[in-house]
């Protein structure tokens, strides 16, 4: 009679998150796998270039800010916005403030006055393992950086934007479709398999 295999206990200490994303992150020397989710949205769109200027909502713990920077090179500007301080050190064209995009802030404001060319958006709420409620934070948290989107995007400019499917995903993609030329829905391979994340990317800002 065959033994059924017995599953190895993760070791103590070990971090059950980490997968092949984690680790390739940390040799890559970013401080978190989401930039491979950015890094495939980018080889698929091509939505950041040379000299852009950038904004990225909800950029904690730096990983799309620090990409975005590399991307727009050291005559772009990418500014990043969180409620949470950021710990690293960025490039020289790259900053981040700490705070809460719908509270206004003089010297914030005055960093938006030249606009942008994208507009990313990784934000997600604090989750309650109830995936109505989750999806409808979501929604919320989408919806202002829509906002902000159409108020600081240059003409033909883009948007990248998670979202956790809900009843109201449909809705939010009407919004982007209203706002932008065209748009497409995208789930990177680099998303864990059990995330209901999905992301939207609106070009052609109108």
């Amino acid at each position: 009679m065959k033994r059924k295999p017995v599953k190895e206990k993760p070791k103590k200490g070990k971090n059950p998150w980490e997968d092949h994303y984690s680790r390739q992150a940390k040799k890559d020397n970013y401080p978190a796998r989401s930039v491979y989710k950015l890094q495939e949205i980018q080889r698929k769109f091509t939505l950041i270039k040379k000299n852009d200027r950038v904004l990225d909502l909800g950029c904690a713990p730096g990983s799309w800010l620090v990409y975005a920077a590399e991307l727009a090179g050291s005559g772009g500007k990418v500014i990043g916005i969180d409620l949470k301080p950021l710990t690293i050190s960025l490039p020289s064209q790259a900053q981040a403030f700490e705070g809460n995009i719908l509270e206004p802030d003089q010297a914030r404001e005055s960093l938006f006055a030249g606009g942008f060319n994208v507009v990313l958006s990784d934000m997600a709420p604090a989750t309650t393992g109830m995936k109505d409620v989750d999806a409808a934070r979501s929604f919320e948290l989408c919806s202002m950086a829509l906002d902000l989107a159409v108020q600081v995007l240059h003409s033909k400019g883009a948007f990248v934007c998670k979202i956790f499917q809900g009843e109201d995903f449909t809705a939010f993609t009407d919004r982007v479709r209203l706002v932008f030329d065209t748009y497409k829905i995208f789930k990177p391979e680099s998303c864990r398999k059990q995330s209901k994340e999905i992301y939207i990317i609106g070009t052609g800002k109108k």
